[in-house]
């Protein structure tokens, strides 16, 4: 049984909560709107790019024909390739085109150049410089999700401070505020009474708008409080290099950044001989069978060529299906003998590094194929609501406020004497 001090304390604490859940939700209101509307679009944004040019990505099965070997197709496609090929990826499923990364002499791009060939004619499909504007729209997207557009503008609007920089600040500052809208929103949930708690699982559609729009904000903000808070904390991970460190501090996977060396002048490079080019390979697929061995399950490879006198060949391994996770497993193979040197099944490693190399995956909802996919864009489009159902929850308060502030019209104050 409370007692009425006890009960007291609950309605202070959870006065003082909704505060807190109000202001945070009131500061970062506008900003939430953005980032979570253009993150919830963001969720599908490899199979959108890929829509765009599935001319790229997928190819028609010819009747009782199976793949060529990747040596021929290799070989046809050299007067495509432009570079030194780093990595291939060969696709589990039967309708997809075979990728061959290379990187040409002086380009600089993050992971060179994709080329695209049908696995089952060798035909050339394109590359991935050629124009896409879906790709071109997504970017936009990502940098009025990230940076709210302000890297387009070159002039530094606050001092010296990189406009990239201000708008990280600005967003990840917003998603703090949003996990604490979380957690308190979570607080206030919970009933005064146990027996009142279903009451809170439930929308009245037959109620009229305010109580439907309450119901929207805080049921469907409970049944998405996971996935929102898995959002939340990590978001703000590439906007504050505190937060980062602190985070992996947490995971106990911190490691200090080592000092760059310096960088050889371009002459001394190019000057280098190509050595990843001398070395006699076996077969692309008797590398894949050495790793099926070791790697006993249906998926799609990624399969890393030795660069610069390197002698291992990495393939990477990613499950195939709907629920399959988003995580690969890496086998190392010595490239001249075909024997496995490492094995890292990502299972295996401990559970706080495992987290720490899924923050990326954990924050876009990549975790566990198209069912966390389609499970984060749900979340994601609640989470857009949440900023408009909540401030009309508050808008409804403050005239409710107001009106009780008010003598009824008519009625007039009476003395007795």
């Amino acid at each position: 049984m409370n007692t009425p001090g006890t009960n007291l304390s609950w309605i202070t604490i959870r006065k003082f909560v909704n505060d807190i859940h109000l202001w945070a939700g009131l500061i970062s209101g506008i900003v939430l709107l953005i980032v979570c509307l253009t993150g919830t679009l963001y969720v599908y944004n490899t199979e959108i790019r890929e829509w765009a040019a599935s001319h790229l990505y997928r190819v028609e099965v010819p009747p009782g024909q199976t793949r060529l070997a990747v040596e021929t197709i290799l070989e046809n496609g050299q007067k495509y390739i432009e570079g030194d090929i780093t990595g291939l990826k060969i696709p589990y499923e039967a309708n997809r085109s075979l990728q061959v990364t290379a990187r040409a002499e002086g380009d600089l791009s993050r992971f060179g150049t994709t080329y695209f060939f049908n696995p089952y004619t060798a035909a050339y499909l394109g590359n991935s410089k050629e124009p896409n504007p879906a790709a071109e729209v997504m970017g936009n997207l990502f940098s009025l999700h990230r940076w709210l557009l302000l890297d387009k503008i070159e002039e530094p609007l606050i001092g010296g401070l990189e406009n990239r920089k201000l708008g990280s600040y600005i967003t990840g500052s917003a998603t703090i505020l949003f996990t604490i809208g979380v957690l308190t929103g979570l607080i206030i949930w919970v009933p005064r009474k146990a027996r009142y708690w279903r009451k809170g699982l439930k929308i009245k559609f037959d109620s009229n708008w305010k109580r439907i729009n309450h119901d929207l904000h805080n049921t469907l903000a409970f049944y998405s409080a996971i996935v929102l808070f898995l959002m939340g904390v990590t978001g703000p991970f590439w906007s504050f290099p505190w937060y980062r460190e602190g985070l992996q501090k947490t995971l106990g996977t911190y490691q200090e950044r080592r000092e760059a060396k310096p960088e050889k002048s371009a002459a001394t490079t190019n000057a280098a001989p190509k050595e990843s080019g001398a070395m006699a390979l076996f077969p692309m697929e008797e590398y894949v069978e050495v790793a099926d061995l070791a790697l006993g399950y249906k998926g799609s490879y990624s399969i890393d060529l030795p660069q610069k006198g390197a002698t291992d060949v990495r393939i990477s391994k990613k499950r195939a299906g709907f629920f399959a996770p988003a995580a690969s497993d890496q086998v190392v193979v010595d490239a001249g003998t075909k024997a496995v040197k490492q094995v890292a099944l990502f299972r295996d490693q401990p559970f706080n590094q495992r987290i720490s190399r899924s923050i990326k995956a954990l924050h876009v909802g990549d975790v566990y194929g198209s069912f966390s996919k389609l499970l984060y864009f749900i979340s994601c489009l609640i989470a857009t609501s949440l900023p408009v159902t909540g401030t009309l929850i508050w808008i409804n308060k403050m005239k409710k406020k107001k009106q009780t502030r008010k003598p009824p019209k008519g009625r007039e104050t009476v003395t007795s004497y």
